[in-house]
């Protein structure tokens, strides 16, 4: 939009939002993006491996593109597979890994045993895939592996720290899937849910290396208060599985691309915007922190342009990324951090015209429902007081979904084949 154009008011905000929303899943699409990314043939064999949420459409996006022999295996979340050809879909537990992610994680490394230098693994690598691929190290159990989730699901730690933990009680992740493949040459093809795109941070980082060790486990348990089994801390302490590093011999000639983002995300979301007459301002595709807390200042930035046009003119979309976290003090709440996040946005603009929201998770799923995220406004607060609820009591019970659900402004759209993670837009008019 030049200066002289003038930005003009959407008159549905929520179909507004919406629009950005799917043009911001849209460029996360593996059929539109995957095929710019192909590795050289190999002379030996093509195995593809994976996990995530959206494993499933990489595996048939890639085997749409790959015009020569190929064959693996790929496992993403209950409800989440799609048919392919060549590539076999197992499906298993997420976020709290399960037996089925055990049994996965042996299918995985199975695949990739006894290559030699002429094949070629190509590792389809997107956000989920950590819970997906369970492989405790050493005498852990996969009950273990389930308490440490549990445990780092509650304690609002960031999800570098949470990775520094996993990395630690696992076989598979932090490169050892890839370790396990020399030395046959490693392609990641990874859609990143990660604040900043670090690659080694996406689902743990199975074929991708990086340098965290025991001690930054132990730092970041002592950091959070995360309480885990005794078992696992002794495990951590004393007799930690090996620390790859990204310059071991066995990651020689490996590569990896990020394919999709929440960055690209963003910026499809914003040419969107920008089309449909409204000026778009990305405030960062790498937030993190508390969601509620996120959520003050993203509306102490909405009064401010709301009263007196600055830093950005109205009308005008703020849009923003990253991943937020919860500490749970309700185990038995309902929701996610998009509608964490929102429920605190609206207290935080109760009562002001002009201002609308939507925040969700672009894999289609926030949190424990089947709720992408939701929408509000400046009315949300005043409609649940009416109805008999307070905003404040349920967000301090982390009930963020029953005040959606009972003001009817979910947003539902199943899964979308993709996850670069939360997707926020606030519509400033």
């Amino acid at each position: 939009m030049t200066p002289r154009e003038r930005a003009v008011p959407p008159e549905d905000p929520r179909a507004f939002l919406q629009a950005l929303f799917e043009a911001a899943v849209e460029a996360a699409d593996p059929e539109r993006s995957i095929g710019r990314f192909l590795p050289e043939r190999p002379r030996g064999r093509t195995v593809v491996i994976g996990a995530g949420k959206g494993a499933a459409q990489l595996a048939r996006a890639f085997e749409r593109v790959w015009d020569a022999p190929l064959d693996g295996v790929v496992v993403t979340r209950y409800g989440y597979g799609v048919p392919c050809q060549r590539i076999e879909v197992l499906e298993a537990a997420h976020p709290v890994p399960d037996a089925a992610g055990l049994r996965a994680s042996e299918r995985l490394l199975a695949a990739v045993s006894g290559l030699g230098p002429d094949d070629l693994v190509v590792a389809l690598i997107c956000g989920g895939g950590s819970a997906l691929l369970p492989a405790p190290a050493g005498s852990l159990t996969l009950d273990d592996e389930i308490a440490v989730n549990r445990a780092l699901l509650v304690s609002g730690a960031p999800i570098s720290a949470m990775n520094a933990i996993r990395k630690q009680v696992s076989r598979i992740k932090g490169g050892r899937l890839a370790a396990a493949a020399a030395p046959a040459r490693v392609v990641s093809l990874i859609v990143s849910d990660i604040p900043g795109d670090d690659p080694a941070l996406v689902a743990s980082g199975p074929t991708v290396p990086d340098r965290t060790t025991r001690a930054d486990a132990l730092d970041a348990i002592r950091r959070y208060g995360i309480v885990l089994p005794e078992r696992v801390l002794a495990h951590i302490s004393a007799s930690p599985s090996e620390t790859l590093l990204p310059d071991d011999p066995r990651f020689a000639g490996h590569t990896h691309r990020i394919i999709a983002s929440s960055r690209l995300s963003l910026e499809a979301a914003a040419s969107k915007a920008e089309a449909m007459g409204v000026r778009a301002a990305i405030l960062s595709d790498a937030i993190e922190g508390e969601a509620r807390e996120v959520a003050k200042m993203h509306a102490a930035l909405a009064r401010e342009i709301s009263a007196n046009d600055r830093p950005f003119r109205k009308p005008v979309v703020l849009l923003s990324g990253g991943e937020t976290s919860v500490t749970l003090r309700n185990p038995d709440g309902r929701g996610g951090r998009n509608t964490e996040f929102l429920l605190s946005l609206a207290l935080s603009i109760d009562g002001l015209p002009g201002i609308a929201a939507l925040s969700a998770d672009t894999d289609g799923i926030d949190g424990s429902e089947d709720n992408a995220g939701a929408f509000c406004d400046g009315t949300l607060v005043r409609r649940l007081r009416e109805a008999g609820l307070g905003a404040a009591g349920l967000l301090d019970a982390n009930d963020a979904w029953s005040a959606f659900a009972a003001a009817e402004a979910l947003f539902v759209t199943g899964p979308t084949g993709t996850n670069v993670n939360d997707f926020r837009a606030i519509l400033v008019v």
